[in-house]
């Protein structure tokens, strides 16, 4: 009897554990893991959120990049933190929907993380040096036809939204281009401006500024809407290439295991800074929309995605190991 009672008082502590640890949640700061480097759409937002939020939570939200294996070096390093609701970190389709379908191995399976909320969706945009011939979408078709293998895309790494808009191009175009991959957009879009690589896929907020003062000329936007920040630049189906449509999103993550009390906190204080004025407005110059996905609704987006992006792989072979 007395073993039994023990046992239960055991069990009972377990189970009020997690709600004591979310009562006392946060007492100390936070690490928000950025999974892509300085400049990257992902830490531009990193940075936005975390002041509100640190304002809202009332301790300090530190931003930290970790940069590599398109993403996966991030996702990998928030899976194994403590299930404590400190180190949380950014979702992206690399590391939860494209990598683990060209990847034979994976340092983390999808049971390993636990999403937390949708931020953000945005638009890829194709963009091509100056120096590149052809104004069009159907220009530039012709003119990476007209040379086989020898023209490129840049992208901010393997398994990134911009890598697979670009092999979706391939796919659909028919046409012969090679991808060089980076660390991040940045040394992307630095060697596409210096013609090193021919053309990028990139979200909106690291490459306005040089499609405004010509140094990059936008070709089409990857999306069924027209980037607000590009008002000129021609969607792919309006420059007529059907099916070519691929944005980004943007999304918070938690290892799994953290108690539900913490993630759903978390998930209402993140809600909570993307509707205020001053973030919503700098969503706005990026060219992103905000979005409120609840912790279900994202998991179920997350595998939605899986579902539409599986038959592209299996028919393009995309791979990497």
């Amino acid at each position: 009897m007395q073993l039994t009672r023990r046992l239960a008082c055991l069990l009972l502590a377990a189970g009020l554990a997690p709600l004591a640890m979310a009562q006392d949640y946060p007492n100390k700061p936070i690490r928000l893991i950025a999974n892509f480097g300085a400049g990257s759409s992902i830490d531009l937002i990193a940075r936005i959120v975390a002041k509100p939020l640190s304002e809202q939570l009332g301790v300090p939200v530190v931003v930290e990049n970790r940069a590599g294996a398109g993403g996966d070096l991030a996702t990998d390093f928030v899976s194994k933190a403590p299930k404590d609701g400190y180190t949380i970190g950014f979702a992206s389709p690399g590391p939860l929907v494209f990598n683990p379908m060209m990847r034979k191995s994976m340092p983390y399976a999808p049971g390993d993380i636990a999403p937390v909320i949708l931020l953000a969706t945005g638009p890829n945009v194709l963009l091509v040096n100056p120096e590149v011939p052809g104004k069009t979408l159907p220009e530039l078709i012709a003119y990476i036809r007209a040379n086989p293998g020898k023209v490129s895309y840049a992208s901010a790494g393997t398994g990134t939204s911009g890598h697979l808009a670009g092999e979706l191009f391939r796919y659909i175009t028919k046409t012969d281009i090679l991808h060089i991959p980076y660390k991040g957009n940045a040394e992307a879009v630095t060697d596409v401006l210096a013609g090193r690589v021919q053309l990028l896929f990139s979200g909106v907020p690291p490459i306005r500024a040089h499609v405004e003062s010509g140094k990059l000329r936008a070709i089409a936007v990857a999306d069924a809407r027209r980037a607000k920040q590009l008002p000129g630049v021609p969607t792919v189906a309006e420059a007529g290439l059907s099916g070519g449509e691929s944005g980004a999103w943007y999304g918070i993550l938690a290892p799994a295991g953290t108690p539900a009390p913490i993630l759903d906190r978390l998930a209402a204080e993140f809600a909570k800074a993307i509707q205020r004025p001053d973030v919503r407005e700098q969503f706005d110059r990026m060219g992103i929309d905000p979005s409120s996905l609840s912790r279900s609704e994202f998991e179920k987006m997350i595998a939605n995605e899986n579902a539409r992006w599986k038959p592209l792989f299996a028919a393009a072979k995309i791979t990497v190991d």
